[in-house]
Protein backbone atom coordinates (compact mmCIF):
# COMPACT_ATOMS: atom_id res chain seq x y z
CA UNK A 1 0.00 0.00 0.00
CA UNK A 2 1.44 3.40 -0.93
CA UNK A 3 2.31 5.75 1.91
CA UNK A 4 0.30 8.60 0.39
CA UNK A 5 -2.90 8.68 -1.63
CA UNK A 6 -3.46 10.88 -4.67
CA UNK A 7 -6.97 11.74 -5.74
CA UNK A 8 -8.17 9.59 -8.66
CA UNK A 9 -8.44 10.88 -12.20
CA UNK A 10 -12.24 10.91 -11.83
CA UNK A 11 -11.95 13.06 -8.70
CA UNK A 12 -9.46 15.39 -10.40
CA UNK A 13 -10.98 15.88 -13.86
CA UNK A 14 -10.04 19.16 -15.55
CA UNK A 15 -7.84 21.71 -13.83
CA UNK A 16 -7.04 20.68 -10.25
CA UNK A 17 -8.79 22.20 -7.25
CA UNK A 18 -6.25 24.23 -5.30
CA UNK A 19 -6.41 25.66 -1.79
CA UNK A 20 -3.94 28.36 -0.73
CA UNK A 21 -3.36 29.23 2.90
CA UNK A 22 -1.17 31.57 4.90
CA UNK A 23 -0.59 32.37 8.55
CA UNK A 24 -0.18 36.03 9.34
CA UNK A 25 0.06 38.54 12.15
CA UNK A 26 -0.30 42.28 11.60
CA UNK A 27 0.22 42.21 7.82
CA UNK A 28 -2.01 45.14 6.87
CA UNK A 29 0.25 46.22 4.00
CA UNK A 30 0.65 42.79 2.42
CA UNK A 31 -2.57 40.81 3.01
CA UNK A 32 -4.85 42.75 0.62
CA UNK A 33 -2.34 42.17 -2.18
CA UNK A 34 -2.02 38.48 -1.16
CA UNK A 35 -5.79 37.96 -1.27
CA UNK A 36 -6.14 39.72 -4.63
CA UNK A 37 -3.32 37.72 -6.21
CA UNK A 38 -4.40 34.28 -5.07
CA UNK A 39 -8.11 34.96 -5.57
CA UNK A 40 -7.33 35.63 -9.22
CA UNK A 41 -5.42 32.34 -9.35
CA UNK A 42 -7.69 29.89 -7.51
CA UNK A 43 -10.83 31.79 -6.42
CA UNK A 44 -11.35 33.69 -3.18
CA UNK A 45 -13.45 30.83 -1.79
CA UNK A 46 -10.31 28.67 -1.86
CA UNK A 47 -8.18 30.94 0.34
CA UNK A 48 -7.60 30.50 4.08
CA UNK A 49 -5.88 33.04 6.32
CA UNK A 50 -4.88 31.87 9.79
CA UNK A 51 -4.81 34.97 11.98
CA UNK A 52 -2.04 34.70 14.55
CA UNK A 53 -3.48 37.25 16.99
CA UNK A 54 -3.35 40.34 14.76
CA UNK A 55 -4.02 43.67 16.45
CA UNK A 56 -3.99 45.98 13.43
CA UNK A 57 -7.31 44.96 11.84
CA UNK A 58 -5.46 43.42 8.88
CA UNK A 59 -7.63 40.29 8.77
CA UNK A 60 -10.95 42.14 8.89
CA UNK A 61 -13.09 42.17 5.74
CA UNK A 62 -10.63 40.25 3.56
CA UNK A 63 -13.44 38.40 1.79
CA UNK A 64 -11.86 34.97 2.25
CA UNK A 65 -11.98 32.46 5.09
CA UNK A 66 -10.19 33.79 8.18
CA UNK A 67 -9.63 31.61 11.23
CA UNK A 68 -8.50 33.45 14.35
CA UNK A 69 -6.05 31.36 16.35
CA UNK A 70 -5.60 31.26 20.12
CA UNK A 71 -2.28 32.47 21.51
CA UNK A 72 0.58 30.32 20.25
CA UNK A 73 3.56 29.56 22.49
CA UNK A 74 6.76 31.56 22.12
CA UNK A 75 9.26 28.77 22.81
CA UNK A 76 8.31 25.92 20.50
CA UNK A 77 6.33 28.29 18.26
CA UNK A 78 7.75 26.98 14.99
CA UNK A 79 7.06 23.33 15.84
CA UNK A 80 3.47 24.11 16.79
CA UNK A 81 3.02 26.17 13.62
CA UNK A 82 4.25 23.35 11.38
CA UNK A 83 2.08 20.79 13.19
CA UNK A 84 -0.97 23.01 12.73
CA UNK A 85 -0.33 23.75 9.06
CA UNK A 86 0.51 20.15 8.21
CA UNK A 87 -2.62 18.87 9.94
CA UNK A 88 -4.86 21.37 8.18
CA UNK A 89 -3.27 20.60 4.81
CA UNK A 90 -3.82 16.87 5.30
CA UNK A 91 -7.49 17.47 6.01
CA UNK A 92 -7.96 19.78 3.06
CA UNK A 93 -6.45 17.19 0.73
CA UNK A 94 -9.61 15.12 1.23
CA UNK A 95 -11.35 17.81 -0.85
CA UNK A 96 -8.61 19.51 -2.86
CA UNK A 97 -6.06 18.20 -5.34
CA UNK A 98 -3.33 20.51 -4.07
CA UNK A 99 -2.70 22.54 -0.94
CA UNK A 100 -0.32 25.50 -1.06
CA UNK A 101 1.21 27.19 1.96
CA UNK A 102 2.93 30.55 1.49
CA UNK A 103 3.76 33.45 3.77
CA UNK A 104 1.84 36.70 3.30
CA UNK A 105 4.74 38.23 1.35
CA UNK A 106 5.23 35.23 -0.97
CA UNK A 107 3.57 35.18 -4.39
CA UNK A 108 3.60 32.14 -6.67
CA UNK A 109 3.42 32.72 -10.42
CA UNK A 110 3.57 30.01 -13.06
CA UNK A 111 5.71 30.97 -16.06
CA UNK A 112 3.26 33.12 -18.08
CA UNK A 113 4.89 32.12 -21.35
CA UNK A 114 3.81 28.51 -20.74
CA UNK A 115 0.84 28.53 -18.35
CA UNK A 116 -2.29 30.64 -17.90
CA UNK A 117 -2.33 30.40 -14.11
CA UNK A 118 -1.38 28.23 -11.15
CA UNK A 119 -4.10 25.55 -11.62
CA UNK A 120 -3.29 25.10 -15.31
CA UNK A 121 0.39 24.72 -14.42
CA UNK A 122 -0.48 22.10 -11.80
CA UNK A 123 -2.62 20.25 -14.33
CA UNK A 124 0.64 19.46 -16.14
CA UNK A 125 2.36 18.29 -12.92
CA UNK A 126 0.01 15.61 -11.61
CA UNK A 127 2.93 13.19 -11.27
CA UNK A 128 4.68 15.52 -8.77
CA UNK A 129 3.76 14.91 -5.14
CA UNK A 130 5.53 18.05 -3.93
CA UNK A 131 6.77 21.08 -5.88
CA UNK A 132 9.14 23.89 -4.94
CA UNK A 133 9.39 27.14 -6.94
CA UNK A 134 12.38 29.14 -8.07
CA UNK A 135 12.49 31.87 -5.43
CA UNK A 136 13.42 35.49 -6.07
CA UNK A 137 13.86 38.23 -3.50
CA UNK A 138 12.35 41.27 -5.21
CA UNK A 139 14.38 44.30 -4.12
CA UNK A 140 13.86 48.04 -3.94
CA UNK A 141 16.63 49.92 -5.72
CA UNK A 142 15.90 53.20 -3.99
CA UNK A 143 18.16 55.27 -6.26
CA UNK A 144 16.05 54.26 -9.27
CA UNK A 145 12.60 53.38 -7.90
CA UNK A 146 10.12 55.38 -5.83
CA UNK A 147 7.69 54.31 -3.10
CA UNK A 148 5.23 51.55 -3.98
CA UNK A 149 1.74 52.43 -5.15
CA UNK A 150 -0.49 49.93 -3.31
CA UNK A 151 -3.08 50.06 -6.12
CA UNK A 152 -0.64 48.97 -8.84
CA UNK A 153 1.26 45.71 -9.39
CA UNK A 154 4.60 45.49 -7.62
CA UNK A 155 6.40 43.96 -10.59
CA UNK A 156 6.90 46.90 -12.88
CA UNK A 157 7.32 49.33 -10.02
CA UNK A 158 10.10 46.97 -8.96
CA UNK A 159 12.27 45.46 -11.72
CA UNK A 160 15.19 43.88 -9.87
CA UNK A 161 15.61 40.73 -7.82
CA UNK A 162 18.11 38.26 -6.40
CA UNK A 163 17.86 34.49 -6.46
CA UNK A 164 17.19 33.03 -2.98
CA UNK A 165 18.16 29.32 -2.78
CA UNK A 166 16.87 28.63 0.73
CA UNK A 167 13.50 30.11 -0.22
CA UNK A 168 12.95 27.42 -2.88
CA UNK A 169 10.63 25.71 -0.41
CA UNK A 170 8.25 22.73 -0.86
CA UNK A 171 5.21 25.00 -0.88
CA UNK A 172 2.87 23.01 -3.14
CA UNK A 173 1.78 19.46 -2.37
CA UNK A 174 -0.86 16.90 -3.25
CA UNK A 175 0.07 14.39 -0.53
CA UNK A 176 -0.32 14.69 3.27
CA UNK A 177 3.42 14.83 3.95
CA UNK A 178 4.22 16.97 6.98
CA UNK A 179 6.16 20.22 6.70
CA UNK A 180 9.13 20.94 8.94
CA UNK A 181 11.86 23.58 9.42
CA UNK A 182 9.58 26.60 8.87
CA UNK A 183 8.18 24.84 5.75
CA UNK A 184 11.64 24.58 4.19
CA UNK A 185 11.41 20.82 4.72
CA UNK A 186 8.88 18.05 4.16
CA UNK A 187 8.68 14.30 4.65
CA UNK A 188 8.51 13.56 0.91
CA UNK A 189 10.90 14.03 -2.03
CA UNK A 190 10.57 17.24 -4.02
CA UNK A 191 12.29 19.11 -6.80
CA UNK A 192 12.50 22.75 -7.84
CA UNK A 193 10.39 23.47 -10.90
CA UNK A 194 11.81 26.16 -13.19
CA UNK A 195 8.33 26.93 -14.57
CA UNK A 196 7.09 28.13 -11.17
CA UNK A 197 8.37 31.33 -9.56
CA UNK A 198 7.97 32.56 -6.01
CA UNK A 199 8.32 36.33 -5.72
CA UNK A 200 9.27 37.26 -2.16
CA UNK A 201 8.31 40.87 -1.46
CA UNK A 202 9.88 41.39 1.96
CA UNK A 203 12.59 43.61 0.44
CA UNK A 204 10.41 45.24 -2.23
CA UNK A 205 9.97 48.54 -0.38
CA UNK A 206 12.64 50.07 1.82
CA UNK A 207 10.40 51.86 4.30
CA UNK A 208 7.93 48.98 4.56
CA UNK A 209 10.89 46.70 5.26
CA UNK A 210 11.93 48.96 8.13
CA UNK A 211 8.43 48.91 9.65
CA UNK A 212 7.94 45.16 9.31
CA UNK A 213 11.43 44.30 10.59
CA UNK A 214 10.94 46.47 13.68
CA UNK A 215 7.58 44.85 14.39
CA UNK A 216 8.97 41.31 13.98
CA UNK A 217 11.93 42.11 16.21
CA UNK A 218 9.44 43.27 18.86
CA UNK A 219 7.59 39.94 18.61
CA UNK A 220 10.85 38.05 19.14
CA UNK A 221 11.55 40.13 22.23
CA UNK A 222 7.98 39.75 23.52
CA UNK A 223 7.55 35.99 23.33
CA UNK A 224 10.70 34.44 21.85
CA UNK A 225 9.15 33.29 18.57
CA UNK A 226 11.34 32.72 15.49
CA UNK A 227 14.38 33.69 17.54
CA UNK A 228 16.79 31.89 15.18
CA UNK A 229 15.40 33.54 12.05
CA UNK A 230 15.95 36.92 10.43
CA UNK A 231 13.12 38.19 12.65
CA UNK A 232 15.68 38.61 15.44
CA UNK A 233 17.72 41.17 13.47
CA UNK A 234 17.39 44.88 14.15
CA UNK A 235 15.40 46.84 11.57
CA UNK A 236 18.28 49.17 10.72
CA UNK A 237 20.55 46.18 10.17
CA UNK A 238 18.12 44.65 7.67
CA UNK A 239 17.65 47.96 5.83
CA UNK A 240 21.42 48.43 5.67
CA UNK A 241 21.79 45.01 4.03
CA UNK A 242 19.26 46.04 1.38
CA UNK A 243 21.03 49.34 0.81
CA UNK A 244 24.40 47.64 0.31
CA UNK A 245 22.90 45.03 -2.00
CA UNK A 246 21.38 47.67 -4.27
CA UNK A 247 24.02 50.40 -4.18
CA UNK A 248 25.41 51.83 -7.41
CA UNK A 249 23.15 49.90 -9.78
CA UNK A 250 23.64 50.59 -13.48
CA UNK A 251 20.38 49.26 -14.94
CA UNK A 252 21.90 48.88 -18.40
CA UNK A 253 24.39 46.36 -17.05
CA UNK A 254 21.92 44.13 -15.18
CA UNK A 255 20.93 40.95 -17.04
CA UNK A 256 17.48 39.40 -16.84
CA UNK A 257 17.16 36.46 -14.48
CA UNK A 258 17.21 33.10 -16.25
CA UNK A 259 16.52 30.01 -14.07
CA UNK A 260 18.54 27.89 -16.50
CA UNK A 261 21.66 29.78 -15.41
CA UNK A 262 21.46 28.90 -11.69
CA UNK A 263 22.64 25.62 -10.21
CA UNK A 264 19.65 23.96 -8.54
CA UNK A 265 21.28 20.57 -8.08
CA UNK A 266 22.46 20.97 -4.49
CA UNK A 267 19.54 22.87 -3.01
CA UNK A 268 17.32 19.93 -2.00
CA UNK A 269 18.92 17.85 0.78
CA UNK A 270 17.74 14.45 2.03
CA UNK A 271 18.51 13.84 5.69
CA UNK A 272 16.93 11.57 8.28
CA UNK A 273 13.82 10.80 6.28
CA UNK A 274 13.16 14.46 5.48
CA UNK A 275 13.85 16.57 2.42
CA UNK A 276 14.59 20.26 2.72
CA UNK A 277 15.90 23.24 0.82
CA UNK A 278 19.33 24.40 1.89
CA UNK A 279 21.69 27.19 0.87
CA UNK A 280 21.92 30.91 1.34
CA UNK A 281 19.03 32.34 3.34
CA UNK A 282 17.20 35.60 2.76
CA UNK A 283 19.85 37.97 4.08
CA UNK A 284 22.87 36.01 2.81
CA UNK A 285 21.29 35.72 -0.64
CA UNK A 286 20.66 39.45 -0.64
CA UNK A 287 24.31 40.08 0.14
CA UNK A 288 25.91 37.45 -2.09
CA UNK A 289 23.69 36.71 -5.09
CA UNK A 290 24.10 38.81 -8.25
CA UNK A 291 21.45 41.37 -9.02
CA UNK A 292 19.17 40.44 -11.91
CA UNK A 293 16.22 41.97 -13.70
CA UNK A 294 12.85 40.41 -12.97
CA UNK A 295 11.90 38.31 -16.02
CA UNK A 296 9.90 40.55 -18.34
CA UNK A 297 7.10 37.96 -18.60
CA UNK A 298 6.41 38.43 -14.87
CA UNK A 299 5.94 42.19 -14.97
CA UNK A 300 2.42 43.11 -13.89
CA UNK A 301 1.72 39.62 -12.52
CA UNK A 302 2.08 40.51 -8.82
Amino acid sequence: MPLFRRRTSEESAGNPQVLVMTMARDEAEMLPRWVKHYAEQVGIENLVVLDDNSTDGSTDDLGCTVHRLPQLPGPGYEGVRMQLLSGLASGFLALYDYVVFVDADEFLVADPTKHADLPSFLATRRDRDVIAPVALNVVHVADLEGPLDADEPVLGQRRFAKFAPLMCKPQVKQVPAAWKWASHGIEAPFAIDTELYMLHLKFADREALRRVAAHRRALVEADGRAIKSSWSREAEEIVAVLDRATAGVDPDRVAEFNPAEVDLSGIVEHKGGWYRSVGRGQVAALEQQPLRRVPSALLGKV
